[in-house]
């Protein structure tokens, strides 16, 4: 029994070289497969990925199913990944090309229907998205773009932000300012000596 569970039936190398292969073929199906994809998944998003993951088992691991052997291909996809992610933050034009770039799809309070219509994102998803960024509307948005990570950022137009703390402290001051004038206004002049 241990002897099957710990003898390899492929050779590391091709099982290193087999787990990276399968792992660039993945990050390139999801790099094609666009930005939405992996901030919104829905329903049907998680079943390709279940199934992706068993369509894709075999060709990791060949005809080894052996525990060293998938300890080699565990071991090499969190390796490879972390070399990656490593290697994106420090290089901005591999990290440009592997994850893309923002695009906008809010401008000025007019979503960018060609742009939508890519990256197929519904009315809903950016309504939803401007409401949970304290908008009320998507006329309330100066630009919207859907980030390479697949998060709607959402700026809204000066006039429709709400008061920062910096805000009320200068209101607050020219309050205070205010009545302390009307109070030396309604004294008036004190008593002649």
């Amino acid at each position: 029994m241990w002897h099957d569970m710990l003898t390899m039936q492929v050779p590391i190398l091709e099982k290193v070289a087999r787990t990276v292969l399968v792992y660039a073929l993945i990050v390139v199906l999801f790099r094609l497969a666009g930005k939405r994809g992996l901030a919104n998944l829905n329903t049907f998003d998680f079943v390709v990925i279940f199934l992706l993951s068993n369509v894709v088992q075999n060709a990791v691991i060949g005809p080894d199913d052996s525990l060293l052997g998938g300890a080699v291909g565990a071991v090499t996809l969190v390796v490879v990944n972390a070399v990656l992610t490593r290697w994106l933050a420090r290089d901005e034009r591999a990290e440009r090309i592997l994850e893309g770039t923002a695009t906008e799809v809010i401008r000025d309070g007019r979503v960018v229907e060609s742009a939508t219509r890519r990256l197929s994102l519904r009315r809903g998803q950016l309504a939803t998205a401007v409401r949970l960024q304290n908008g009320e509307t998507i006329d309330d948005v100066a630009v919207g773009r859907l980030e390479p990570d697949g998060h709607l950022v959402i700026v809204l137009k000066p006039e429709e932000t709400g008061a920062t703390r910096a805000d009320v402290h200068r209101l607050e001051e020219r309050l205070a300012a205010i009545e302390a004038l009307l109070r030396d206004r309604h004294a008036g002049p004190g008593p002649a000596a």
